[in-house]
């Protein structure tokens, strides 16, 4: 619909971030003329006051909720009431805020950490509700699904267009790494660049490497969130992936190949592996909007480790 995004004035919480910069760019390449970001440093979204001036200056017909409080296992575990709190204050109140601002659609993107610990592969949104999340992050995925049960509700009370997204683990060029926050892929870069650097002999690695995971490149998952905020009006919940998991030893082979790391990799199984397993069943997304992930995994999983080495070589920061 080549008409719909010049027509559009749309906020992008979060859209400074390493998805929503990429959201950003996709938003442009399609023609969207008015995005407004609402940046952390000026309005602060965990309070009404800062959204409903965010509201107020950015007046947007279409909202995109990105922002959030993220982490690995680690971050999880040591910050549990902060990502429930945070995350959760930052959806609901927004989302009542935009509701009452007259704002025509409000996307929110979730997490994969809201499905139950143990459920069947491939995970089907109908599967959301099963189970409790794996404990290491449940509180971060229950504040996410929270938003699904908050849209559904508002759309149902309210006819307010709520749609819900559930993207994998994502990675590529300007992903978070900082060890103390960072996910699975840019910590694994990180140890073996790292260790290339300092020559050390080893890398040591969290858990068992038996649990597997799914990754969607960052482009192609703000693809699908445009998507899907131009096509979908739906109250059902929408995996966003690629269909297709590798277990962590699996990843952290290649990972060591690719940066040209040559030494040992040692497991800490002391060390929580987290959910056992994740990939998602994509279909609904194919067939509700028509998103099909693109980038070829070793291609994106080289440009990340590139992309981070020049940023090392350069000094520039990832």
């Amino acid at each position: 619909m080549p008409d719909f995004w010049p027509a559009r004035r749309v906020m992008v919480t979060g859209g400074a971030g390493f998805l929503g910069s990429a959201l950003v760019r996709r938003l442009e390449a399609a023609g969207a003329t008015e995005i407004f970001v609402p940046r952390s440093r000026d309005y602060d979204l965990r309070t009404k006051d800062a959204i409903d001036r965010a509201l107020a200056d950015g007046t947007p017909d279409l909202v995109i909720h990105l922002a959030a409080v993220v982490g690995g296992i680690g971050a999880n575990r040591e910050n549990p009431g902060r990502f429930f709190y945070e995350n959760a204050i930052m959806g609901i109140q927004l989302m009542e805020q935009a509701r009452l601002a007259g704002v025509a659609k409000l996307v929110t993107v979730g997490t994969v950490c809201s499905y139950p610990k143990h459920t069947p592969v491939p995970f089907r949104e109908e599967d959301l509700w099963n189970g409790y999340p794996e404990e290491t992050n449940a509180p971060y995925g229950l504040a996410k699904k929270m938003l699904l049960v908050q849209g559904q509700a508002y759309r149902a009370q309210y006819g307010f267009n709520v749609i819900h997204l559930v993207p994998v683990n994502l990675y590529g060029p300007g992903d978070n790494f900082d060890p103390a926050s960072s996910h699975v892929i840019p910590a694994l870069i990180k140890k073996c660049e790292d260790a290339i650097e300092s020559s050390a002999d080893h890398i040591d690695v969290w858990g068992t490497g038996s649990a597997s995971r799914e990754f969607l490149y960052v482009d192609d998952a703000a693809e699908a969130i445009v998507l899907a905020a131009e096509r979908y009006d739906g109250a059902d919940p929408v995996n966003l992936g690629v269909g297709e998991e590798i277990t962590i030893r699996e990843l952290v082979e290649l990972i060591a190949e690719v940066a040209g790391f040559t030494g040992e990799i040692r497991w800490d199984p002391s060390k929580p592996d987290g959910q056992p397993r994740r990939a998602l069943d994509t279909s609904r997304a194919r067939e509700r909007f028509g998103f099909v992930a693109r980038m070829p995994w070793e291609d994106g999983l080289r440009a990340t480790i590139q992309s981070y080495a020049a940023a090392r070589r350069t000094g520039v920061s990832e």
